[in-house]
């Protein structure tokens, strides 16, 4: 019998450990869709404000030779036609649509929280973490215990949905922040959002290649710090974690998993891999959990630290 690649984050089955990254695939409710129909186990919108924001002008986007930098600036098109698009999601889509939030202020995350719910996705991602908007947001609210708690705790006095953190991984204690939301209400966290800002400079125009001059690290570069943040936040708090940071194979996937997480996120992994890069990932695991005597995913989650206690008896 093949294992069972069925996981679930605050009581929403999953019926696979990946998940759709916000940021990525998820402007229109179709896309949210589409992804679902290429096999992930859940999608997360692209962060929705309450007003309308352009984002940054291109070039946003740049692979280099460790992975990709990014400074999309958070684009939203307002939250009347954020919210049309959400609801045909969550009418249409096969697997669990999560909707992420972003703000400026804790109270706004509570107005936006507000309005979010009334689509009723399945989850609540509170975006405290991007480091691309410095300029016009100030300091990520994920870079200090109390400003993340805040913001937890506007959406918590709004919504009755499962709410999910996303950290940041230049937090200079992670953990610290993991336990403040956790004190606050989050049910869950996601970890990590891009590291950064970095920079990429063309020598021919001496010149940053980005727009925006600086922007978020995400891929293979991001990947073992990612995996170290989840490592650590599992030992640190008693809540699910969706581990993100370069995800594109089975094995990234299964190492995060090992680490603490009960579910992936996957974005920049779309970019090397295709949007079957789902469906791919499950095959490898299902692979390695077939010939690794695995059953479930919850037997391998967190399995890391176990090995680890084992090895200093």
């Amino acid at each position: 019998m093949s294992a069972d690649l069925s996981t679930s984050i605050c009581k929403v089955k999953l019926r696979n450990p990946t998940v759709l990254a916000s940021g990525i695939l998820g402007v229109t409710g179709s896309s949210l869709v589409n992804v679902a129909r290429h096999g992930a186990g859940a999608v997360t919108t692209k962060s929705i404000g309450l007003n309308e924001r352009a984002g940054h002008k291109n070039p946003i986007l740049l692979a280099f030779d460790a992975g990709l930098i990014n400074a999309v600036g958070l684009p939203c098109p307002g939250i009347e036609e954020s919210l049309y698009e959400l609801r045909y999601a969550v009418e249409n889509s096969e697997a669990p649509v999560i909707a992420s939030l972003f703000a400026s202020t804790a109270s706004e995350f509570g107005v936006v929280a507000e309005r979010v719910s009334r689509a009723k996705p399945a989850m609540i991602e509170v975006n405290i973490s991007c480091p691309n908007v410095a300029s016009e947001f100030g300091r990520p609210f994920a870079l200090e215990a109390t400003s993340a708690a805040r913001a937890v705790e506007a959406v918590q006095a709004n919504t009755r949905l499962p709410i999910v953190a996303k950290l940041s991984p230049n937090a200079n204690n992670i953990c610290d922040i993991a336990r403040a939301v956790e004190e606050a209400g989050a049910d869950a966290v996601s970890a990590v959002n891009t590291l950064g800002p970095g920079m990429i400079i063309d020598i021919h125009s001496a010149k940053p290649i980005l727009c925006n001059k600086t922007g978020g690290i995400s891929g293979p570069a991001l990947r073992p710090i990612a995996l170290r943040c989840v490592y650590d936040i599992y030992k640190a708090v008693d809540l699910p974690i969706i581990g993100i940071g370069g995800i594109d194979s089975g094995e990234a996937a299964i190492a995060m998993i090992m680490a603490g997480a009960r579910a992936v996120g996957i974005g920049s992994g779309i970019y090397y891999r295709g949007i079957d890069v789902f469906s791919s990932v499950c095959k490898e695991i299902q692979e390695f959990m077939d010939h690794g005597g695995y059953s479930r995913i919850d037997e391998m989650i967190g399995i890391a630290h176990e090995k680890e206690a084992r090895n200093q008896k």
